[in-house]
């Protein structure tokens, strides 16, 4: 897999939206394809049912969950495995996974935070056309709980 962070473009056209989006989007291409790399902290709970799904998709948002948050880098997404799973449900893990880039391509990146704060808003609606997305397995690439703090 070939990585890099290249030029990205939104639904909008916007030179602005895009000239940021290619500073934070990690590309990659896998068998051909141009993809996109993103990050999801989850709880034991959600992990169990990506587990059920051979680790190929994200299960469908609860009634109060009308987005789907994948975020844009590791770094938040180990702070939020570890500051808010942790303490929710006494473990936090971060995973990795690949998206067509065509696919996420029409998602702003939405900064709500710091800098590195940047993460994708996919309507609950959206999700099982983002999951068809999905290019390979999503990865656990790191592992918080209350006892052990960072696991593999």
């Amino acid at each position: 897999m070939e990585r890099s962070r290249g030029p990205r473009t939104d639904a909008r056209g916007t030179q602005g939206v895009a000239r940021y989006a290619a500073r934070v989007l990690e590309t990659a291409r896998i068998d051909d394809l141009d993809v996109v790399i993103l990050y999801r902290p989850t709880g034991p709970q959600e992990l169990e049912l990506v587990r059920v799904s051979a680790m190929k998709r994200w299960p469908p948002r609860l009634d109060e969950q009308p987005i789907f948050y994948p975020v844009t880098n590791e770094r938040y997404a180990r702070e939020i495995a570890e500051r808010w799973n942790v303490a929710d449900s006494g473990a936090g893990f971060v995973t990795r996974f690949a998206v067509r880039a065509d696919a996420v391509a029409r998602y702003a990146v939405q900064t709500v935070g710091a800098g590195h704060h940047s993460e994708l808003w996919i309507p609950a609606e959206e999700l099982e056309a983002l999951n068809d997305a999905i290019v390979g397995d999503i990865e656990v690439i790191a592992a918080f709980t209350r006892d052990s703090g960072v696991g593999p």
